[in-house]
C-alpha cells in the first residue's frame, strides 16, 4: 500500500539511471530537512521517507508483493541502478515526517466506501469517536484530486491535499474544501489505522473482554425472520414512486445512523449484510438485540419514506407466522 503526498512534488521526472540515490537524498536532507522520494517504474514502485539525519522508512511494491522497513530501503537503493525509475521528491513538514514514516505499517480498516453510502463529514466524526490513529484517504470523483486527513488518538492532526503546498500545516479550511468537493463530485474513501504498541495492548484486552461478554450467535429462526421482514420492507419501498436512491443505499445509511446503539449493524464492520433477500451475519449478538436493531432501523426508515402504513399492512402475514417472536420480543410497527 503505497501512500504518497497529495501535493505536487518539488522535483519530478528525475531518471534513476542518472542519479545516485543516497547522494540525492543527502542533498535534499540539506536543502529540505524532511521529505520523501517516490520511485515509479512500469512494474514496481516505492517510497523513502527521510529527515535531516537519516532515511526513516520505506516501502517497495511489485506484483502484489509489498516490503517495508530496512529491506525495502536497501532494495530501492540497489534496484535503482538497473531499473528505470521516474523519481519525484516531496517536501514534508518536520512536524509531520514521523507520522508519514509510520504509514507503511498502517492496516486498512475500510476500503472503497463511496459517497452513495456515507459522507466524508460523517466518516470523520466516526473516526474521531473511535479514537483513530491513522488516516482517511479521499479520492474526489471526476479526477478532481483528493486528500489525506491524519488522526492521532481521534484528533485531526493535519493532512495532505492535492491543491496544497508541502511547507505548511493543512487545516480546517482544507478539510472543509475536501468535504465539499466530495459532495459536489462524489468520491470514495479508504480508512487505515497505524498500529501503536500501547494501543494494540489495550485493544487486545478490550477484544478479549468483549468476547467474554458477548459470545452468543443469533438463532437461525431469527435470522430467517429478519431477512423475511427486510424483504417485505424492500418490496414496500420499491413500490414507492418518489424514492431517489436504491434500497441498499437507503438501508445502509440507516444502519450507519444506528451503529452506535447496535454496532453489529455498522456496514463498516461488515458483520451484517443483506442482499438478494438474504442476511449474512458473522458477528456476535443476541436474538433480542438483532431483532431490536433491525426493527428500529426499518420503522424509522419507513416513517422517513412515508411508507409506514403500507409496511404495517404488508407485515400482517409475517406477524402471524412469527407470532411467538412477536410476543417474546414485543415486536410492534
Amino acid at each position: 500500500m503505497i501512500v504518497i503526498p497529495k501535493e505536487n512534488p518539488i522535483f519530478g521526472n528525475l531518471n534513476s539511471y542518472y542519479v545516485e540515490i543516497e547522494r540525492l537524498i543527502e542533498h535534499f536532507q540539506g536543502e529540505l530537512g524532511c521529505g520523501s522520494l517516490y520511485f515509479k517504474s512500469l512494474s514496481s514502485e516505492g517510497i523513502l521517507f527521510f529527515d535531516k539525519d537519516e532515511i526513516l522508512n520505506g516501502v517497495f511494491y511489485q506484483k502484489n508483493e509489498e516490503i517495508s522497513g530496512p529491506e525495502a530501503i536497501d532494495l530501492l537503493i540497489k534496484s535503482s541502478e538497473k531499473t528505470n525509475y521516474s523519481l519525484s521528491v516531496y517536501l514534508l513538514r518536520s512536524e509531520d515526517i514521523y507520522f508519514w514514516s509510520t504509514i507503511p505499517e498502517a492496516k486498512r480498516l475500510y476500503q472503497d466506501l463511496t459517497t452513495e453510502f456515507t459522507d466524508l463529514e460523517g466518516l470523520i466524526k466516526k473516526m474521531k469517536s473511535e479514537g483513530l490513529t491513522g488516516y482517511i484517504e479521499a479520492v474526489i470523483g471526476e479526477g478532481k484530486g483528493g486528500g489525506l486527513i491524519f488522526f492521532n488518538n481521534g484528533q485531526v492532526s493535519g493532512g495532505s491535499y492535492s491543491w496544497g503546498d508541502g511547507d505548511r500545516l493543512r487545516g480546517a479550511e482544507d478539510q472543509k474544501k475536501l468535504i465539499q468537493l466530495t459532495k459536489d463530485y462524489s468520491g470514495s474513501f479508504h480508512v487505515s489505522r497505524i498500529p501503536m504498541e500501547d494501543n494494540e495492548l489495550v485493544e487486545d484486552a478490550e477484544t478479549e473482554l468483549a468476547v467474554e461478554e458477548i459470545s452468543e450467535k443469533p438463532s437461525t429462526r431469527i435470522i430467517t425472520a429478519m431477512e423475511e421482514m427486510i424483504a417485505i420492507f424492500e418490496r414496500t419501498v420499491n413500490a414507492q414512486k418518489n424514492i431517489d436512491s436504491d434500497f441498499a443505499t437507503l438501508l445502509n445509511r440507516k444502519f450507519v445512523e444506528k451503529a452506535d446503539l447496535f454496532p453489529f449493524l455498522d456496514p463498516f464492520a461488515a458483520e451484517f449484510k443483506y442482499a438478494d433477500e438474504k442476511i449474512t451475519f458473522e458477528g456476535d449478538t443476541t436474538d433480542k438485540e438483532l431483532t431490536q436493531g433491525v426493527l428500529e432501523s426499518l420503522t424509522e426508515l419507513a416513517g422517513e419514506l412515508n411508507a409506514l402504513t403500507q409496511f404495517k399492512s404488508n407485515l400482517v402475514t409475517w406477524m402471524k407466522k412469527y407470532n411467538e417472536e412477536v410476543t417474546t420480543f414485543a415486536i410492534k410497527i
